[in-house]
């Protein structure tokens, strides 16, 4: 795929978020991405992100767990940026610009200063804090049908964000969370699901990056458990629990 098309791509995809529409993806289509070329697009998708007037408030990663590599059939993570239109408090009704969303509990991590690529995990318990969230993921693809390029170029479904009370960090990965949205089945996970610890995660992303992330970058570590549909007049709520402390983090659709 030449330059002019991954421009291409990428005001597709901007146009599809810009106007609530969804799309079949590359893949499906007989045009599949390869990795490099998705991440350009995403940040071309960024550049028009920018231009409209967001700024770019963190990142979040995709399939650090093995839960949703099955799910989704993706064999590696992937990540993309946080803006922050994306980002809401526990308690709020999601957003309309949302066209087919899906939770997903996670651990966020909120930097407490500016950290480098080649910090090691040991490191990092006095530079970050743990958070409650549940990431509303969005895909631009119908019906979530796309492969690992297609979700990367697309930010890695980046839709909304939802940030709840902070959590212990003595053992980040001993984080238990239960998930309940209307209709479905809840899902129980922990936070050794993203790459065996949360803080691992961030490093992962330090190094794909390969810069520095300033101090109030929001980093979200991975889905702890599958995704489940957020239908309209639904509700999802998140319970963490770590040692002695709990934390709920609830987002409606209206």
């Amino acid at each position: 795929m030449g330059l002019m098309d991954e421009d291409r791509v990428a005001e597709v995809i901007w146009q599809a978020r810009r106007d609530g529409l969804v799309l079949p993806a590359p893949s499906t289509q007989g045009h599949p991405l390869d990795i490099d070329a998705a991440y350009r697009i995403q940040r071309a998708v960024t550049g028009h992100r920018l231009a409209a007037g967001q700024r770019i408030v963190g990142w979040k990663l995709g399939y650090t767990s093995q839960v949703m590599r099955d799910q989704m059939g993706i064999d590696q993570p992937n990540y993309g940026p946080l803006t922050d239109v994306m980002t809401l408090e526990s308690g709020a009704t999601a957003p309309s610009f949302l066209r087919q969303p899906r939770v997903e509990p996670e651990v966020a991590l909120v930097l407490r200063e500016e950290l480098s690529p080649g910090v090691g995990v040991e490191s990092l318990a006095g530079s970050v804090e743990a958070r409650a969230c549940l990431e509303v993921v969005d895909s631009s693809w119908t019906d979530y049908r796309f492969d690992l390029g297609d979700n990367t170029a697309d930010s890695s479904s980046a839709g909304a964000f939802v940030l709840g009370e902070p959590l212990g960090l003595t053992d980040p990965a001993q984080v238990s969370v239960r998930l309940t949205v209307t209709g479905e089945d809840d899902r129980a996970g922990t936070a050794d699901a993203a790459m065996g610890n949360p803080l691992a995660a961030l490093v992962w992303l330090l190094d794909q990056l390969d810069e520095p992330l300033p101090s109030g970058t929001v980093v979200l570590t991975g889905g702890l458990t599958q995704a489940v549909a957020l239908n309209s007049g639904g509700t999802a709520t998140a319970v963490f629990t770590d040692g002695d402390t709990v934390a709920e983090v609830v987002l409606t659709r209206e």
